[in-house]
């Protein structure tokens, strides 16, 4: 058991450096944006580590890669690759689960004419469109087009603030979340 550890852990780590460098990350990019320290992003960037990755370890680099965990030790990096370019992976499993759970008249004559574009949706985007199926809820007030089309923008909007997350533009976009977040959130004022 232990001599297949270290196989599976420079197999990780070897499926890590491909994504990382996918993204066009180098060492201190990656370093900076999983929060790992330098040395473990070099261990993992050359070659591997002669040990098994932590599970911290592996969760942060998921995380940086925007990816669950499950997705980064058990998907293929085949189906990893196009998702670092804001790609879903090529997985019909979200698309059976429309069809089978879509309930509302509109949602299912919009999957009808947009299998392509439905095949596209990630699995907690069509966990989220499902959910506003409800008699009064989004899909009716809004429509479906209107639904998927902001599910479809926030994510493009989600990937561009992840890759101006790994520049120089850090501190600024920080700060300009905040204030943003602030107006929308705000914070309740403190009573005299």
């Amino acid at each position: 058991m232990n001599a297949a550890s270290p196989g599976l852990g420079a197999e990780l780590a070897n499926k890590i450096a491909r994504l990382v460098e996918e993204r066009g990350w180098n060492q201190e990019d990656f370093a900076r944006i999983s929060g790992l320290n330098r040395h473990t992003v070099r261990q993992i960037l050359q070659g591997g580590p002669k040990r098994q990755l932590r599970n911290t370890t592996v969760s942060q680099c998921a995380d940086a890669l925007g990816l669950t965990v499950s997705e980064l030790r058990t998907l293929p990096l085949e189906r990893l690759l196009p998702r670092m370019h804001g790609k879903p992976a090529d997985d019909d499993e979200s698309l059976k689960l429309l069809d089978e759970r879509a309930q509302l008249p509109d949602l299912v004559g919009w999957l009808e004419r947009n299998r392509n574009r439905a095949a596209e949706l990630r699995p907690d985007e069509v966990l989220e469109l499902l959910d506003m199926q409800a008699p009064s809820g989004p899909l009716v007030k809004l429509g479906v087009e209107t639904c998927v089309d902001l599910i479809e923008r926030r994510r493009h909007l989600v990937c561009k603030v992840k890759e101006i997350a790994g520049t120089e533009y850090f501190e600024f976009l920080e700060q300009f979340v905040k204030l943003i977040h602030d107006k929308v959130k705000p914070t309740p004022s403190k009573r005299v």
